[in-house]
Order: C-alpha cells, then structure tokens, then sequence
C-alpha cells in the first residue's frame, strides 16, 4: 500500500529516484573503451555467449543476451543507484529530466494491481477528456493493465503528440467501463510551486519537487513573483524531493549563497577532492530562509540543504533527510540503452559525508501520526463486524477528522458504524453506515484537506522564520 503522502506523485513519466546525475559522452566517443580480442579477461564471457547462442534447445535473442550481461555486471556492484536501462527505460529516463513530455497528462498510481488517476493536471488532455481522481484504468489500447506498475503502464499511455491513446475506465459508483479516447499532447513538467502564506505577512513558501532541467528557471521567476508580492522571508519546501540534475542543484544553491561560498565537494575514487562554490549575481535572494525536510529529501535536495545550511544562514526544519551522498554519470549506448553508474561521493561544505545517515534537522518537527495513514481500496466494503487492517486504518481516519469509532483495533463495531452515518450524514452522502465507494474516497479526500490545514512542519517553519525576519 502506499503512504499517505500527496506531496509527490507521478506525471505519467518515471521520475529519477532519489539519484544526483551528470550526463557524460555517449560510448563511441573518446571516452569509451574499445574491447578487441586480446582483452583475456572477456574470454569467459565470449564463452559463455557462443555456448548459449549455438546450443541452447531454443533460439536465443541475442541483443537480450548482450543487454543481460550487462545487467549482470551493474547488478554485481549491489549499488542501489547504479543501473543498466533498456531503450524504453532510457527514453524514460531522460523524459524524466526534461521540461516537458508527451503523454496525456495525468498523475497515476498503483493500488493493489491496479492503476489509479490521482488527478489530471490542469488543462491537460486528461482533463479535457474527463478523467476523474480515483479513476481506474483497467486496459490500454484493449491491453489489460491490471498487475503492471505504474511504470510499466506509464510506457503504455504515454506517446507521441497528436496520436491516440484509448483507455479503459471504471469509474467509483458506475457499473459499466468507459472508452475514453485521448489526444496526446506535449505536457510541460512542473516542478516549483510558491505562494504566500496566508494569514502571515511578508511570508512565502514554495515547493520544489524534484530537480529537472528547467528547475532553476522556474525557480527564479517564482522568486520574482513574490518578491513583487512583498516577500521578506521564505519558507523553502524540499518535503519528498528525491533530488535530479547535479547542475541544477548547484544554481539553485547559488541563489541563496553569496558569491564563492562552498556548495559542496566531490570526491573521485582515488581521494582526489573537487570544491564546487557558488557563483552569484546582483539576483541573489537576500531574506531571511528556512528550509523544510523529510525522510523523503535525497540527493540533490540534500545537496541544496546543507549548502545554505553550512555556507549560509539557514535553518533546517523537520526530519532527518534520506541520506544519498553519491552521483552518478548517465551514457548512453548506439541503440539508446544507457547505463547510470557512481562515479563519485559527494560532501557538505564541512566535509561531512551524509550517506546512509542523512541530514539532522536544527528543529526538529513531525506530521502527525494519520499524515502516515495507508490508503483504502475503494471497492472494498468495511461493515459492521468487518476485522481487517483497513477498518483500523478508517477508523484512525475517522478519529483524526473528529468523528469517534470508539476504537482503533480493526473491528467495526457499532459505534465505528454510527461514526461512518455521522460522517456520511454531514458530507450529503447516502447514509448506510457502510464504508466503500464515494464514502471511501471522500473519507480520503478529507484527511487530505486535514493534513494540508495541520502541517505541523510548516508550522514550525513559520515559526522561526518569524523569529529570523525579528533578529
């Protein structure tokens, strides 16, 4: 099951996990190693392939020979962010990075074997054909989809502007399947949101949720936007960022860094140390900053963290960070495979090592306990005697939203069924005391509402960052 945590999810492409990437030269180039018939250490391998090839009892693919072995050989180094990549998973990868895609535009995710909308981004052909929150796609193309990931499903919707794609939807409280067909159209990828908060003057906030191509530019223009907005304090939200583009990290730094201050230090492997420092302008953001992380900060967003942490004055509000203190290098092979590999550890300006231990918040501040709550299967029918780990987690919903079920050890009761028709009767729902379908997903779509209005982090953030804006 999934967390309970809207602040990522997926644009129908397969966002980098949790990586720092530089792209390199593609093999072929200069760089690339020439393998020739006095290489002896190859001699196992060449072997190992003739063997299978000519005596295997059925033909063999051997471009899927190739592509296994090196598999293999990304796989025997156990790095969890090393990674060899088909020509579809490369191309999806480098989507990922990009300002843009071609698909539909819709956020999806996987829910017990099946493939779920989250939402269709605004004005995206998604949307514009219909789609709904909690849509379920139950084929492509006349493709079954149930089992798939959401990134396998994800090379099967998204494709080409102008073609068509026809999916198969059941929609929560209909009986019979919609064909939906959808236009494909190039779908900008955003990935900075800002606001200012309300209710606090001269306060703003924005998100940034992975580091792409343009995240830097996005970036700047946001920070424009509030300063004409009368910004004087900044609240820096890196909550779920699983990091990206190692270049973008670095201008992003330098925005809030005075010019030749330490970004952070990359180490090869032989020892030898590289300082990479800030190179500012007259554009610098000069206000009071605090920067929000999580559990779910990596990477490159860690790389930004300790950055205005070490060589700035920011303070840090949260949980500990992921702990990611690697970059890899992306090449690509002539029939578009690619492999990612680490090439290099990266340290704080202090010459602190993060890895596998992560970033100590300078205050720390957690959700509360429900923003962690698993999702409920709509389809499913909680009713009185029902015992099952989704009852308990219903009726911690209904508990954190204020309606009592009298207990919270999965057993639906009668009073987790009176506070269901409570909970039915004031959201304008039938009233059966049962819990599925629309009740299900309003149930959902409530505690939503609830952990956005008590974000206690944000809170907090606001609350020193009051006190900086007063030093």
């Amino acid at each position: 099951m999934k967390k309970f945590h809207f602040i990522m999810l997926l644009f129908l492409v397969v966002f980098l996990s949790a990586g720092i990437t530089t792209f390199a030269l593609a093999f072929g180039d200069e760089k690339a190693v020439s393998v020739g018939t006095n290489r002896t250490e190859f001699d196992k391998l060449y072997s190992a392939f003739d063997t299978l090839k000519h005596n295997y009892f059925e033909e063999v693919d051997q471009d899927q020979l190739i592509s296994g072995a090196i598999n293999g050989m990304v796989d025997s180094l156990d790095d969890p962010y090393s990674d060899y990549m088909d020509t579809s998973e490369a191309k999806g990868f480098r989507d990922s990075i990009s300002s843009s895609f071609e698909g539909i535009g819709a956020e999806i995710q996987e829910q017990d074997g099946y493939i779920m909308i989250v939402s269709p981004i605004k004005e995206s052909p998604a949307e514009k054909a219909g789609l709904k929150p909690n849509d379920k796609v139950i084929s492509v193309d006349g493709e079954s989809i149930q089992g798939m990931s959401a990134t396998e499903a994800v090379l099967l919707i998204r494709g080409e502007k102008g073609t068509t794609v026809k999916l198969t939807i059941q929609r929560p409280g209909m009986d019979e399947v919609m064909e939906v067909p959808i236009v494909r159209d190039t779908i900008p990828i955003e990935t900075v949101y800002g606001e200012m908060v309300e209710g606090e003057e001269g306060i703003a906030k924005i998100q940034i949720t992975s580091f792409s191509q343009n995240t830097a530019e996005e970036l700047v223009t946001t920070l424009k936007d509030l300063q004409d907005q009368g910004m004087e304090g900044l609240i820096l939200d890196l909550r779920q960022n699983p990091g990206g583009l190692l270049d973008q990290a670095i201008k992003i730094s330098s925005l809030f860094l005075p010019d030749n201050e330490m970004i952070l230090q990359v180490e090869d492997r032989n020892g030898k140390i590289e300082e990479i420092k800030s190179s500012s302008s007259q554009d610098n953001l000069n206000v009071p900053l605090v920067v929000v992380i999580d559990k779910g900060s990596a990477s490159a967003s860690e790389i930004l963290a300790a950055a205005v942490k070490e060589s700035g004055n920011a303070t840090l509000v949260g949980e500990t960070s992921f702990g990611k203190g690697t970059v890899q290098q992306a090449q690509d092979f002539p029939d578009g495979s690619n492999i990612k590999f680490t090439t290099q550890k990266w340290l704080t300006p202090n010459g602190n090592w993060i890895h596998e231990k992560g970033i100590t918040p300078d205050q720390k501040e957690s959700l509360p306990p429900y923003a962690s709550l698993t999702l409920l299967n709509p389809d499913n029918e909680l009713k009185l005697s029902t015992t099952s780990t989704e009852v308990k987690t219903a009726q911690q919903m209904l508990m954190a939203l204020g309606y009592n079920p009298g207990r919270e050890d999965g057993y639906y009761d009668e009073k987790t069924e009176q506070a269901v028709k409570g909970f039915q009767t004031k959201e304008n729902l039938e009233v059966t005391g049962i819990l599925t379908g629309d009740s299900t997903v309003t149930l959902m779509q409530r505690l939503r509402e609830q952990i956005k209005d008590n974000d206690t982090q944000i809170q907090k953030a606001v609350e020193v960052l009051k006190e900086k804006m007063a030093q």
